[in-house]
C-alpha cells in the first residue's frame, strides 16, 4: 500500500526549506530529494513555487509582509510625519530580520558573495520601494518640501540603497540588541529628510563621524 503523501501549503514548505538550509548549511540538492525527505509530491511543491530560487525570494517577501502587517496594526501610523513613517518602516523591518537573523546571514553570506548577490531580494525590493512611494504620495506636511524637484522613483531608489547600507551594518553589528544599528537608522533617516530640506551638511557630518568611530573600534 502506497503511503499517503503530505499536502503542504506554501508557508509549511518555506518553514521546511529554512529549517533544511539552517540545519545543513546548504540548499537541497533537488526538488525531488527535498520532497522525498518531507514525504510530499513534487506537484504540490510546484503548485506554489517554480524553483528553490522562487522560495528564496518569497521568504524575503514574507519578511516584508510581516513588517507591513505590524505597521498596519498601528492606528496612529497614518498621522506620523514622513520622517517617523520611514523610521517606523526601517525599525520594523530590522525587528523582523532580527527574528530571522540566522537565515538572513545564510541568505546573504552563504553564497560567499554577500551583498554583491542580491537576487533573493528582487521581489522584496519591489515591495519596499512601492511602500516608500506610498509614504511620499500620502504626504500631508512639509517633511519632503523639496520633493517637487526629485522624482518618486529616484527617492525610493535612494531609500533602497540606504536600506542596503544599513543591512550590511546590521549584519556586522555585535552590539547588545543591535543598538548601534538603531543609531545608524536614526542618523540615516535624519540625513534623508534633511537632504530634502535645510540641513544636509550637519547630518552628513554627524552620520560620518559615527560611522568613522565604529570603523576604528
Amino acid at each position: 500500500m502506497t503511503k499517503k503523501k503530505n499536502v503542504l501549503d506554501a508557508d509549511q514548505i518555506i518553514a521546511l526549506y529554512m529549517d533544511f538550509v539552517l540545519s545543513t548549511d546548504q540548499t537541497p540538492n533537488s526538488v525531488y530529494s527535498f520532497c522525498q525527505a518531507n514525504e510530499m509530491d513534487e506537484a504540490d511543491f510546484y503548485s506554489h513555487f517554480g524553483s528553490f530560487d522562487s522560495v528564496k525570494q518569497i521568504i524575503w517577501v514574507k519578511f516584508f509582509e510581516n513588517a507591513r502587517a505590524i505597521i498596519d496594526r498601528d492606528i496612529e501610523f497614518p498621522t506620523y510625519t514622513d520622517k517617523n513613517k520611514l523610521l517606523t518602516l526601517f525599525y520594523t523591518l530590522f525587528e523582523v530580520l532580527t527574528l530571522n537573523r540566522s537565515y538572513v546571514l545564510y541568505s546573504l553570506k552563504g553564497n560567499k558573495e554577500g551583498l554583491k548577490n542580491l537576487k533573493d531580494l528582487r521581489q522584496f525590493r519591489t515591495h519596499f520601494k512601492r511602500f516608500v512611494q506610498t509614504i511620499i504620495e500620502a504626504n500631508q506636511d512639509k517633511g519632503f518640501a523639496k520633493l517637487d524637484t526629485i522624482t518618486k522613483p529616484v527617492f525610493s531608489e535612494g531609500a533602497w540603497i540606504q536600506w542596503l547600507f544599513i543591512l550590511k551594518f546590521w549584519m556586522e553589528d555585535v552590539s547588545p540588541s543591535f543598538e548601534k544599528t538603531d543609531i545608524v537608522i536614526e542618523k540615516s533617516i535624519n540625513t534623508v529628510v534633511d537632504l530634502l530640506n535645510t540641513k544636509p551638511l550637519e547630518s552628513l557630518i554627524d552620520l560620518g563621524k559615527f560611522l568613522w568611530k565604529e570603523r576604528r573600534m
